[in-house]
C-alpha cells in the first residue's frame, strides 16, 4: 500500500464573523514557490463565502486577507459560494465552485487573470428537473436506480418559494485543452460524469444538455466500484497530468453505523481519452482517522481539493471534517507506480 504522510492543520476558522463557523475545500494553485489557495470560509446560518490565503512554499502562511475575496452576488449563490476548484488554461484561471440559494446547489464558475479580480460567468450546469433529467437518461438507457434515491427530493417540487432543480455539484476543469477543446467533470449522484471537448463556455446550451443527458450513460467516467465508495463518490482535486495518465484524485463515501463517512480516493484516466479509466486504487488513499477528520461540523470527513507539486512531493489539501483544512504528502511517483499494479479489467 502506498504510504501516506498526515501533515497535520494548515487552516482553523477564525473569529472574524465570514470564517466563524469552519474553514474547509479549498482551491490550490501553485505559482513558482508559491501556494495561492482560495478556501470556503462558512459564516452563522451556514452562509459561505471565499477566503484567501497565500504560502511560501508548501505550509507556511505569509498572507491571509481578513475578509472574503469572493462573495455571493447573484441569486442562483444568495446563500453561499462553496467548495471551490482552480486551473489555469491558456492565460485564464478558471475557478469553479457550488453556487447555493438554500434549495439548489449547482455548478459555477468565475474567471482571473491575476487571481484577485474575479469576473463571475454563471452557472455552467443547467436548472433541470429531476424529473426532466431521469425522462431524458432513462430514454435511450437504463439507469442506476440510485440516482432516483439521491436525486428526487421525496417528490417535493417546490422549498421555500423557489422549484427545486437537479443538484449538480463539484464542478472541474481540466488544466489544459484537450485536442483544443475544454473537458470538465462534475457529479450528479452517486457517479462522477465527463463533459467531453467543447471549443467554448457558450457552446454550454440546451440543446447540447439535451443531447448530453440522451447518452447520459456514456458520459460517466467513474462510478463506485469498492466497499470505501459504494454509497457515491464525487469529484476532488482538478486532474493532474502525468506521463501515465490523469490523476484523478477524488472523495469516495460510504454509510456506516456513525453516519457517512469521505475518504480519498485515487484512479487514472487515460491522457488522450480522459472518459477512459486505467486503473484504480482499490483501498483509499487516506481516511479519517485523526482527531481534527473524525470531530467537527460533519465528523469521518476527508473532502479532497487541491494539489501543490513540489518536486516528487504531492501535497494535497483537503476539508477536515468540515471545519478546518488539512494536508497530507505522497510520493506522486510511488502513487502512480501504485495505480499501475491495479489496472481496470477490460
Amino acid at each position: 500500500m502506498i504510504q501516506v504522510k498526515k501533515e497535520g492543520i494548515l487552516l482553523e476558522k477564525t473569529t472574524q464573523s465570514f470564517e466563524e463557523m469552519g474553514v474547509l475545500n479549498p482551491a490550490v494553485i501553485k505559482d513558482g514557490e508559491f501556494v495561492h489557495v482560495f478556501y470556503r470560509a462558512v459564516g452563522k446560518g451556514n452562509y459561505s463565502s471565499i477566503g484567501y490565503c497565500k504560502l511560501s512554499g508548501p505550509f507556511t502562511v505569509i498572507e491571509r486577507f481578513a475578509e472574503p475575496l469572493i462573495l455571493p452576488e447573484f441569486d442562483y449563490e444568495s446563500h453561499g459560494v462553496e467548495d471551490p476548484r482552480i486551473v489555469k488554461i491558456d492565460k485564464l484561471y478558471y475557478l469553479t465552485y457550488t453556487a447555493y440559494d438554500g434549495v439548489n446547489a449547482l455548478g459555477a464558475l468565475a474567471t482571473s487573470t491575476d487571481l484577485r479580480q474575479w469576473k463571475k460567468r454563471g452557472l455552467l450546469v443547467p436548472k433541470i428537473t429531476f424529473d426532466e433529467f431521469n425522462y431524458m437518461a432513462k430514454f435511450k438507457n437504463k439507469l442506476n436506480e440510485k440516482y432516483f434515491r439521491y436525486n428526487e427530493h421525496d417528490h417535493i417540487l417546490e422549498k421555500e418559494g423557489k422549484e427545486m432543480f437537479l443538484w449538480d455539484k463539484n464542478l472541474i476543469f481540466f488544466p489544459r485543452r484537450i485536442e483544443g477543446k475544454l473537458y470538465f467533470l462534475h457529479r450528479i449522484k452517486p457517479d462522477i460524469q465527463i463533459i467531453v471537448g467543447i471549443k467554448k463556455l457558450e457552446d454550454l446550451t440546451p440543446d447540447f444538455w439535451q443531447k448530453y443527458f440522451l447518452d447520459f450513460n456514456k458520459n460517466i467516467v467513474l462510478a463506485p466500484k469498492y466497499d470505501h465508495e459504494v454509497s457515491y463518490i464525487g469529484g476532488g482535486c482538478p486532474p493532474i497530468e502525468t506521463a501515465k495518465g490523469w490523476l484523478i484524485i477524488y472523495h469516495g463515501v460510504h454509510d456506516s453505523i456513525k453516519g457517512y463517512v469521505y475518504s480519498a480516493c485515487v484512479a487514472l484516466l487515460d491522457l488522450d481519452n480522459p472518459q477512459k479509466e486505467i486503473a484504480r486504487l482499490p483501498y483509499p488513499l487516506f481516511k479519517p482517522e485523526k482527531i481534527w477528520e473524525l470531530k467537527g461540523e460533519v465528523n469521518n470527513v476527508c473532502f479532497p481539493t487541491g494539489t501543490a507539486l513540489f518536486d516528487d512531493t504531492l501535497y494535497i489539501y483537503y476539508g477536515a471534517a468540515d471545519e478546518r483544512i488539512a494536508y497530507v504528502s505522497v510520493s506522486l511517483s510511488a502513487l502512480l507506480n501504485e495505480l499501475t499494479l491495479n489496472p481496470v479489467e477490460k
